[in-house]
């Protein structure tokens, strides 16, 4: 059991990846490679955040459509209950996002894959000592819709 679970992650590893790859080369050059490093990327406070969430667009417009983000949560971040309208796919880099829904918690390190579908209501936030930095992406606009 526990090897097919590992061998499904590191599928939907692999999936996410491709996905990523594929449309970065579509919105890239065809003479040159897309290349971002986490450590030098632009990143620019999300709106209504008060600062303790930041992105680094990696393509596509997160306010328009299809996009890919590096994001970093301050450690100790809350998100609240909320939901996303589109699907959104998470692979974890560096200290932990933490998510939490009617099936329990999760903590997403470095590695990790989750995969949140449109309209599912959800908690997350970053790890209380490390913040959060992970990889994101959607097929659509991104927003965070608060469940009251």
């Amino acid at each position: 059991m526990k090897k097919s679970l590992t061998m499904s992650v590191v599928a939907a590893l692999v999936l996410v990846a491709s996905l990523a790859v594929a449309r970065a080369q579509k919105e890239a050059s065809k003479d040159h490679a897309t290349y971002v490093a986490a450590s030098k990327a632009t990143f620019k406070p999300m709106e209504r955040s008060s600062g303790a969430v930041s992105t680094a667009v990696l393509y596509g417009d997160p306010d328009k459509g299809p996009h890919a983000t590096l994001t970093k949560f301050k450690p100790g971040y809350d998100a609240g209950m909320h939901y996303h309208t589109s699907d959104i796919r998470i692979v974890g880099i560096k200290g932990a996002y933490l998510y939490k829904d009617e099936d329990g918690e999760k903590r997403v390190g470095p590695g990790d894959f989750l995969f949140v579908p449109g309209g599912h209501k959800h908690w997350s936030g970053g790890d209380k000592t490390e913040g959060a930095l992970f990889y994101s992406d959607s097929s659509d606009k991104f927003d965070l819709v608060p469940v009251k």
